[in-house]
């Protein structure tokens, strides 16, 4: 099948980072194969159906880069708490009444909602393994959707004097066991959706298992990621345990390489930002989830300026409430400019590539997708840039990162198929997904005891 996406306004994320008035895309199967005219396109391909995106932002599909999909059934659950308590409190008692017909219908409502803010590439950090095909139903809604990404395996294999639940913790062989036999099944051919390694954070995890999870990333290719420098906290732990900081920690064990994603690192100086480029590490950005918590503001401006490759990830909707890259855009710019009173110090255009070419780097598919060039993946979203918010426009740049609201997406591409058109989900039924996920949530809810932080000192009173 050949489609021309005609005559939008194309911001390209090229290396030269064109930005196009009245050009025309023309996909041909799962690739781009040509940039120019609508007429031009038409000629040369006669049989393709013509897309007119005429008064419309044309633009590479967002990446987010971390997520954790289940906690889709507990927003707005931890508002107000600190990490440390948000976790042990809500969160992880919350995982531990997680059924994979949770997993299966959170991950699904969070693709589709994903997909709706313009987000094709989707990173899971899926650490909840209480039961058998976790993993399994998050992969399923990743295919039944058409949404691309990783979903990561992750793991705990300590922390419960720290409130981690012990039925979340799993010992480094049965952890790195699940991980592999995962890789095995979803890595075997290329595909669009890949699994990947997902030690949790220093804190719940031993030496011992991030040394295998290292070994099985040099093994089988796949994506290594973890939290890091998230909170003091961190910090505070990894000096006691180990007598430094977690970066330093992990580059001593020779856990660091060029394969890692490494999330958050709000509480990183300048001598972990040294040591991750040195391993040329990337990283995941969080500013509405760094935010929400309180973790602080990471010194992304010294990342960037050291030419660490930084992406943008909402993070769990549990501590970001949303999975809109649009906020996260928007967020990052503000949150820098504020704390160094500089407005030049982050700019729209580079949130915009943190969240496009940026991103695909950081999960190592910068050569895939991440722009909209001739050879390249036809991951596209189209967005209505005629409402209110956006409009008038001056700078089609600035409009989405300062005026969009994130609702303006109208069509999504993955592999060059239509995963949503003209406002609607194709290939699931997202309205009944919509109401399972509520229905789902609120048993979980009450199962976890964890609807007690629903409405702390308000009162909800039928009438």
């Amino acid at each position: 099948m050949t489609t021309i996406l005609a005559d939008g306004w194309l911001i390209t994320m090229n290396p030269a980072r064109d930005v196009l008035e009245a050009a025309s895309v023309c996909v041909e199967k799962d690739r781009i194969v040509a940039i120019g005219t609508r007429d031009k396109l038409a000629r040369a391909h006669p049989q393709a159906e013509i897309v007119d995106c005429g008064g419309r932002i044309v633009m590479p599909g967002m990446v987010n880069t971390h997520t954790h999909l289940f906690q889709t059934l507990l927003k707005g659950l931890g508002d107000d708490m600190a990490l440390k308590e948000w976790f042990s409190c809500m969160t992880g008692p919350s995982a531990v009444h997680l059924t994979t017909e949770d997993a299966k219908v959170a991950a699904l409502h969070g693709c589709i909602e994903s997909l709706r803010s313009g987000v094709t590439t989707l990173v899971d950090f899926n650490y909840v393994h209480t039961r058998p095909g976790m993993a399994e139903a998050t992969i399923e809604a990743f295919e039944e959707t058409g949404i691309r990404g990783f979903v990561c395996r992750g793991f705990m294999t300590c922390g419960e004097a720290y409130g981690v639940p012990g039925v979340l913790i799993e010992t480094p062989s049965q952890a790195l066991a699940g991980a592999r036999a995962l890789i095995e099944k979803q890595n075997r051919t290329p595909g669009r959706v890949r699994a990947g390694i997902a030690p949790c954070m220093i804190w719940t995890v031993e030496e011992e298992a991030l040394r295998l999870a290292r070994q099985l990333a040099d093994e089988t290719g796949a994506l290594l990621t973890t939290h890091v420098a998230e909170t003091s906290f961190e910090i505070e732990e990894a000096n006691r345990r180990y007598g430094r900081t977690d970066t330093e920690f992990l580059s001593d064990i020779s856990f660091l390489g060029p394969d890692v994603l490494a999330v958050h690192c709000v509480q990183c100086r300048s001598r972990d930002i040294r040591v991750l480029r040195h391993h040329d590490v990337k990283v995941s950005h969080n500013p509405c989830s760094n935010l929400y918590l309180g973790s602080g503001i990471p010194p992304i401006p010294e990342m960037l300026a050291s030419g660490i490759t930084v992406g943008l990830g909402s993070d769990g909707p549990a501590s970001s409430n949303n999975h809109s890259l649009f906020q996260a855009m928007k967020f990052a710019a503000l949150l820098q400019k504020g704390a160094h009173r500089d407005p030049t110090i982050l700019t729209a255009e580079k949130a915009i590539e943190m969240a496009t070419i940026d991103g695909a780097h950081a999960v190592g598919l910068g050569n895939e997708i991440g722009s909209i060039e001739p050879g390249k993946k036809a991951d596209i979203i189209v967005i209505d840039a005629s409402g209110p918010s956006m409009t008038p426009i001056h700078n089609p740049v600035s409009a989405l990162v300062y005026s969009a609201l994130g609702n303006e997406v109208t069509d999504v591409m993955v592999d060059g198929r239509f995963a949503m058109r003209g406002g609607a989900i194709l290939g699931v039924l997202d309205t009944a997904i919509s109401a399972a996920a509520q229905t789902h949530a609120d048993a979980l809810a009450r199962r976890a005891g964890s609807d007690r932080f629903r409405r702390r000192g308000w009162r909800s009173v039928a009438i």
